[in-house]
Formats: structure tokens, sequence, C-alpha cells
């Protein structure tokens, strides 16, 4: 396996490469048609309260999306189920449901680059991870020429086998990769460590004035100064500082206003760097991929479980080959009962380092108002994938089941800044 030299994927945890070629270099997203993604959603039927609908949406972020649908249908955008959150600079194809409208109420709904499409309707409502996979058609351009088609069939052949089952730089923000870290200072309780991360960690990537009004508060805290400051998109910074600005030092009560979803996600990508971090550890140590060792825990397609031993390790790799199911690595959270893994001793270590313990996973649950319990993830995945090659592009084409990242598969073509994927 090679090691990445970017420090940016170095400090999220993605420290190596499945395949050992150079890279192919590019640059993702071009135009938004160089990155589609499709959803595969579940069957649906003709009856029930909720209304099914596929989203088109180009070069929209989701969140602002639903909530401009909402507007227009004049409910909640909560009252919106979605099956998983899709890229903004794309074209993105996903089912969404809506209780209680019609199909005549969507004739509302008309906003550029949006398109919605009646595909029928349910008795429950679309919920996170319920579609089967995610369907993509990228195009990276820009790409180094020389070797092009022998390195593209040698990475889409490792690819098939298995590749480090990274959360892609997406997880922890696109322009500003911070969230993991929020997320580590709400389980520390350091609520003026989460509000200070959020509003003023500034990065390279952000229009000037935004990293001029970031930098500004941070290093002088005037919450007044900031609200003229801050541009008015910056909605979520905007609002906290004005509460800050009425109640000085109640940290808590400015990341409440937040909705409960982005304070979830904070803590769900804190979980997410511990996995990728301790991924790359056992990379590191020497495990593989597909072969497991004693003490291992493999997940099967079904949610089953088992534990690899010295008995049964001859099984294990059968059970591997036949591709019946993964090796998999547990990211902590409140279940003290939670059978043990082989990634035990590492995940211990990281949370000691930060302060934290598996605890305060339940406890941050009074602020988020969600339960982590932690989970089981594959360490691998893989990817049948056909390829197209031009003058000074590559096409690719492959499915991935929900949670899975479209980013992790393009990194081991590019082997690029990741800067080069957002």
């Amino acid at each position: 396996m090679m090691e990445s030299s970017f420090p940016l994927e170095l400090a999220l945890g993605m420290h190596y490469y499945a395949s050992d070629t150079p890279g192919i270099g590019g640059r993702l997203r071009t135009d938004p048609e160089d990155f589609i993604v499709e959803e595969i959603p579940p069957v649906t039927g003709d009856d029930g309260p909720y209304l099914i609908l596929r989203l088109t949406k180009k070069d929209w972020d989701q969140q602002r999306a639903l909530r401009e649908i909402a507007r227009r249908l004049g409910i909640s955008y909560r009252r919106i189920g979605f099956a998983g959150t899709k890229d903004k600079h794309a074209v993105t194809s996903q089912v969404i449901s809506i209780p209680g409208i019609s199909e005549e109420d969507i004739g509302r709904v008309r906003l550029r680059d949006i398109r919605l499409e009646v595909v029928g309707r349910s008795h429950s409502p679309i919920t996170l991870g319920s579609h089967t996979a995610n369907r993509f058609h990228i195009t990276i351009r820009e790409v180094a020429s020389e070797g092009l088609a022998g390195i593209v069939a040698q990475v889409s052949e490792v690819c098939k086998t298995a590749v480090p089952n990274y959360f892609g730089i997406q997880r922890f923000g696109v322009m500003r990769p911070i969230t993991h870290t929020v997320g580590r200072h709400l389980l520390k309780r350091d609520y003026e460590g989460a509000v200070l991360c959020y509003i003023g960690e500034a990065f390279p990537g952000e229009p000037e004035e935004v990293r001029s009004a970031r930098l500004s508060f941070l290093s002088s805290g005037d919450t007044a100064s900031a609200i003229r400051e801050f541009p008015l998109p910056l909605a979520y910074e905007r609002s906290m500082l004005h509460y800050l600005d009425g109640k000085p030092g109640d940290y808590r009560g400015a990341l409440a206003i937040l909705p409960p979803k982005i304070l979830s996600l904070f803590v769900s990508a804190y979980q997410s760097w511990l996995f990728n971090t301790a991924l790359s550890a056992r990379i590191r140590e020497g495990g593989t991929l597909t072969d497991p060792l004693p003490g291992d825990r493999l997940v099967f397609e079904h949610g089953r479980e088992d534990r690899v031993t010295e008995r049964n390790i001859g099984s294990a790799r059968l059970q591997l080959q036949r591709g019946r199911c993964r090796i998999a690595l547990r990211m902590p959270g409140c279940s003290p009962s939670a059978p043990e893994y082989a990634d035990h001793d590492v995940m211990a270590s990281l949370l000691e380092d930060d302060g934290i313990r598996e605890e305060d996973f339940c406890s941050v649950r009074e602020l988020v108002n969600t339960r982590f319990e932690g989970a089981a993830r594959p360490i691998s995945l893989s990817a049948d994938i056909s390829s197209g090659i031009g003058e000074d592009s590559v096409r690719l084409s492959f499915s991935l089941p929900p949670g899975q990242y479209a980013t992790t598969i393009c990194r081991e073509y590019m082997k690029a800044d990741p800067l080069m994927m957002i």
C-alpha cells in the first residue's frame, strides 16, 4: 500500500491508498455534469400518506434546496424525508418523501435547476440509509497522459478487490473540514471551543472577506463587529453571533441555535475521524483489508456479525473470499455492552488522547438530541468500475452502497490534493 503525502488527508485519518500506481492527478467537478449521482430508491407503491418524489438538482446545496422546496409548499422543511446527503457541485438525483401533500401541490415548486417528479406513495417516510445504492458517473479532467490507460486498468483491478473504506472529505466539510473538530469540543463539553471553531476557523479556499471576518472574530471576540463583518449568506454564524451579543458567554445556548441535524453531524464526524484513524493504524501495523486476524469481527450483508478465532480463521478467509462478509471496525458510542472489536485498544487510546470517554457519547444527547450508539463499519469497499479514457480525461461509472464515498474510489486513481476532489 502507498502512503498519502497530503497534510489534509493525514489530518482526516486517510493515510493510505490500496493501489501502488502513480496518480493520474486531475480535478473533479470542473462542471457539475462531471459528477452525476443517481440514488437507487427502495420500492414504492401508489398508496399511503407520504408522497414520494425524485428530486434532481444541479449545483444546489441539499439543505438549501429542501428549504426552498418547503417554502414553496408552505411547510416545514423538517417534514421532508431523504435517504442520504448529496453533493452540491454535481448533478444529483434522489428520492424524498413529504406527508400530506398532493401531486397538484408540486406544481407550485418552480426553482431553477431543480426538478421534482412523482414516483409514488408510501405508508412510511424515506429515512437516512433507506436507499439501496448510489450510481455514479464521474469525469476526472486535466489528468496526466503518460501511461494513463495502464494506470486506470491497474487501479480498476485493485478496486474490484478492496480499497480502504474511508469516510471522504465531504464528511468533514468541503471548504472547511472542521466538523469533527467541533464534535470533539462538544463531547468534551467545551462549548466555547466549539463555537470559536465553527465561527472563527478560516481556511484558504474561502473568499477573502469571509476569511477576514472569521480571523477578526477569533482574535478579538467582538460579536458586534463580527455581525457587521460576516456576509449575509453565513446565516448560521450570524445567528450565533446575534445570540452571543445578547447573552455574552452563553456558548451552549449559541450552539443550540443550530438545527439538530447539524449538531448531530459534528459528533458523527468525530466518530468518522476515529474510524479513519483506526483503519490507518491497522494498515500501518501490517493488517490487510481482506485477510482476517484472530480478534477481528466480520459483518455480513444483513447485519449478522461473527468473531474470528484461531479455530475458525480458515472458514473466515473463505467467507471473505466469496464476498459474503467484510472485516469491520467499531466506531465508539453510547453502547457499553457492545462486543469488543480488534480496534478497541486503538480507539481507547485515541479517546484518551482527546480527553473523551465513551460515556460522553451518551451525555452529549442533552444538547444534540440524538443517541450515538456507535456502529460497526466495514474496513474495505469494492466496486466493479467501467472506464473510458479521453485525451486528458477519465470517465468512471460504478455503484456503491449507502454510506460509501465515491471520492474514496477517485482518490485511488488521482492520488492528488484532496482539494482537487471538491
